[in-house]
């Protein structure tokens, strides 16, 4: 699963996001993004520009917006036959940019866990790939919701943890963000695990372990621990 990620070097996502002119103004560096949080988006409907998405799915027949708390996370092996997958997979993609994201590899001891953040090498963000809902309560206001689809994990992901997010590859992004219905089958040939020898892994401060702790010391490296 993904369940905490970061996106803090924000004059780079005009580079890798040319045709949205610029960031929202109040878009600040962050460290330790966690489910039900509000997170940057481009969604397939408005892809001229960003917006903001609570993480967690919150299908339109939900009777309580609480279900996305437990759909923050959607299976590439499944994503085309789960009900509240399977519509916003042919109708609502989005591209959710980030810079990285933590998982946690288990200690020598196996007691402990520590957190890895995983990146690219050129430091530059990217964007996993993601899907939208938008959800009425009965009162008539709207949550708009995302979800992050995971997969297989590349080889360097798989010496910390058995699934990995999906990340769009650039030269994917306008097929992801196609406004119209698209065929499953020709959308999962994108969803691959991403080229390992692209990416890094760096051992980072337990700090992130609280998604309450949003501080660059989420990924100060230990002393003595070493990249893979």
């Amino acid at each position: 699963m993904c369940g905490r990620y970061t996106l803090y070097p924000q004059e780079q996502l005009h580079h890798r996001f040319p045709w949205i002119q610029r960031p929202p103004a109040d878009l600040l560096p962050r460290y330790n993004i966690a489910p039900t949080q509000p997170v940057l988006v481009i969604p397939n409907e408005r892809a001229d520009r960003f917006d903001y998405f609570n993480w967690g799915l919150i299908p339109p027949w939900a009777k309580d917006p609480s279900v996305g708390n437990r759909m923050i996370n959607a299976r590439v092996e499944t994503v085309a036959e789960k009900p509240a997958y399977a519509k916003p997979l042919r109708r609502r993609r989005c591209l959710v940019p980030a810079d990285g994201f933590y998982e946690w590899r288990k200690d020598p001891d196996g007691k402990s866990k520590t957190p890895m953040h995983i990146r690219m090498k050129s430091g530059e963000p990217f964007a996993f790939a993601g899907l939208w809902e938008s959800w009425h309560s009965v009162d008539g206001s709207e949550i708009l919701s995302t979800t992050l689809i995971t997969g297989q994990p590349n080889e360097l992901v798989s010496k910390i943890h058995d699934r990995m997010v999906v990340i769009v590859k650039p030269e994917h992004y306008q097929r992801w963000l196609d406004p119209d219905e698209r065929d499953p089958h020709d959308l999962l040939p994108m969803l691959k695990p991403y080229p390992a020898e692209e990416m890094t892994a760096t051992p980072v401060s337990r700090v992130v372990n609280n998604p309450k702790n949003e501080t660059a010391e989420c990924i100060a490296s230990p002393a003595n621990e070493t990249l893979f």
